[in-house]
């Protein structure tokens, strides 16, 4: 029970402890360091004192006191510890000073988001110091190696601390030109929680709403930006589906087979409503459409009522602001289901056949799932196969080990 306490204040509290201890001292070593000590603090104290009223106060509090050890460590001036140990005491208050602490994590965020760094550096660094996800959860996320991520966090964090970025939320009318990097991680983080990589369902939903807060947020600071109301809208209508994804036995169902009651219609509603908000700006974006295509999903009562001519025509127009493999494969998938199997899988063959997205397993799921409607069961076997060997999320490796055996069972298969 301790265990599992902790874990869900540091899912909860991680970021924004973080970036309170980054508010007072802007060396991101010295902050984790701190951060990590009040966690381990917490293992070997809450045995013998008790589990505290308010854990994320407490760990905020031991945080704050080792951050001010560190300093006096590595000589700082005295005036800066002392300004670091007048505000230890008020730990308290600033954790229950909700409005104070999303704005440290925002400042965070811009911070990490910063046109000096690198893109993928910087989206990797907001994962890690916003959610508190490990590097291998960061590489499953960007589909890459371990290591490779390890490095884009420390080079992150180098370029910071050499070039003194601020860890300030810019000026409002240089928000817009830094906003394009904040909305892909806030994305990521809200992606993470949704498909969650190697998490629990506990940890996916709060990582999915710390990022709709987040989103929340950026809507306040920019209310009429069509792109920050498409990202809102966009999460919004994917977290409506979240508990239709997955049964009982936390395997996924797919969007055409799930229960559509249990969606959230208030998520629906409101999501629609703000993508209808942003649309009338009349400056179409890549979220927007996103939200789009997530909406006509969300709208239709059953599955065969979507409107996938519709989706189709969306997801051209997002290849023109997003001309990714990934983006051309779900444009494969809409073409299937509005003009027939035999194009869409036409156009996945083309995608493989260019190298593209070759180690990808969603790929080889769609195959295996349009091969299977178009009743050639040896070829999507060994499509669904391939896919099994490729993905490493346990919800969707059970959903596609059952559709294999469903053609092993049936005798088709060789």
């Amino acid at each position: 029970m301790l265990k599992r306490i902790l874990e869900a204040t540091v899912r909860r509290e991680h970021g924004r402890i973080l970036a309170a201890l980054l508010h007072r001292c802007q060396d991101f070593d010295l902050a984790e360091e701190a951060l990590q000590d009040a966690y381990l603090k917490a293992h070997e104290h809450w045995p013998s004192t008790g589990i505290p009223e308010n854990t994320g106060a407490w760990l905020m509090t031991v945080a704050r006191h080792r951050q001010i050890d560190l300093l006096r460590q590595q000589r700082h001036t005295s005036a800066h510890v002392e300004a670091s140990a007048a505000i230890a005491s008020e730990a308290l208050q600033d954790l229950d000073n909700r409005c104070f602490l999303d704005d440290d994590l925002l400042r965070l965020i811009f911070t990490c988001c910063h046109p000096a760094l690198a893109p993928a550096s910087a989206i990797a660094l907001t994962l890690r110091a916003v959610c508190g996800l490990s590097t291998a959860e960061i590489a499953r996320a960007f589909l890459e190696p371990v290591a490779s991520t390890a490095q884009k966090i420390v080079r992150a964090k180098r370029k910071i601390a050499e070039t003194k970025i601020p860890f300030t939320i810019p000026e409002k009318q240089h928000l817009p030109e830094r906003l394009e990097q904040v909305l892909a991680c806030v994305y990521l983080i809200f992606n993470e929680g949704f498909t969650a990589s190697a998490a629990t369902s506990d940890r996916r939903e709060v990582l999915s709403l710390q990022a709709i807060s987040l989103g929340r947020t950026l809507v306040q600071l920019l209310p009429k930006n069509p792109e920050c109301l498409g990202l809102l809208a966009l999460m919004l209508l994917h977290h409506a589906r979240r508990a239709g994804r997955v049964d009982a036995n936390g395997v996924l169902i797919t969007l055409e087979q799930q229960n559509r009651t249990l969606w959230d219609p208030a998520l629906i509603t409101e999501g629609s409503a703000l993508l209808a908000q942003a649309m009338a700006a009349r400056l179409p974006g890549s979220y927007q459409i996103q939200a789009a295509i997530a909406a006509l999903h969300a709208q239709a009562k059953l599955a065969e009522q979507t409107d996938w001519a519709q989706i189709l025509q969306l997801y051209l127009a997002l290849l023109q602001h997003c001309p990714t493999p990934i983006i051309e494969l779900n444009a494969a998938v809409a073409l299937a289901m509005s003009a027939g199997t035999a194009a869409g899988l036409a156009w996945i063959d083309r995608i493989a056949a260019e190298g593209k997205l070759g180690d990808y397993y969603l790929l080889h799921a769609a195959r295996a799932d349009l091969l299977r409607r178009q009743l050639e069961f040896p070829a999507a076997a060994n499509a669904y196969r391939r896919a099994i060997a490729l993905t490493e999320q346990t919800s969707e490796r059970e959903y596609l080990v059952r559709r294999l055996r469903e053609i092993e069972d049936s005798g088709v298969a060789c």
